[in-house]
């Protein structure tokens, strides 16, 4: 097997920082290698995820939520894992973070297939989220429905990689707790 084929098999090993767990470099290497080879992680960088993410800035604002103002979805994504990793530094802290990650895309899962299914927003399945929602008749229904999209995006491809980060760091697959 060639070094660039292996490359695209197996995702980068995180390094040592010298004033962090992780050098930041290896660890935007490894993101980056997630968002090029997991699909379920490049689902970041897609139009619909895309949409989904700019129509929840624009909803946030219009509700007086404060935001960030990120560049793209991508950048949110790349962002949060940083952050989760800065702010979990312990085998038991990133457990936690990794539960409540786990938990809120089960919830925006059944949320999205719930309202999906009532409503039978899968008739045509080319359309876009946000084609969906503007067949519900509510905004709480549209709102409810398109942040449950965003967030299944975002937590998936959260989970997918700190999940291989929990891997690499403490020698074991990550196990939820029920």
């Amino acid at each position: 097997m060639s070094q660039e084929a292996a490359a695209e098999t197996f995702p980068p090993k995180l390094r040592p920082g010298k004033d962090t767990a992780i050098d930041p470099s290896s660890l935007a290497d490894l993101v980056e290698w997630f968002l090029n080879y997991d699909e379920r992680t490049a689902r970041m960088r897609h139009v619909n995820t895309e949409e989904l993410f700019q129509w929840k800035q624009a909803d946030d604002q219009a509700n007086g939520i404060p935001t960030y103002p990120f560049e793209n979805a991508e950048a949110r994504f790349a962002i949060g894992v940083f952050q989760a990793l800065q702010e979990n530094d312990s085998e038991p802290l990133l457990g936690l973070w990794l539960n409540d990650v786990l938990a809120a895309l089960h919830e925006t899962r059944e949320t999205k297939r719930e309202i999906t299914e009532a409503n039978d927003l899968d008739k045509v399945i080319e359309r876009s989220s946000i084609e969906k929602a503007s067949l519900l008749t509510t905004n709480s229904e549209r709102r409810l429905y398109l942040t449950s999209c965003w967030l299944e995006a975002l937590c998936t491809a959260e989970a997918r990689v700190l999940g291989w980060i929990y891997q690499e760091i403490y020698g074991k697959p990550f196990t939820p707790t029920t």
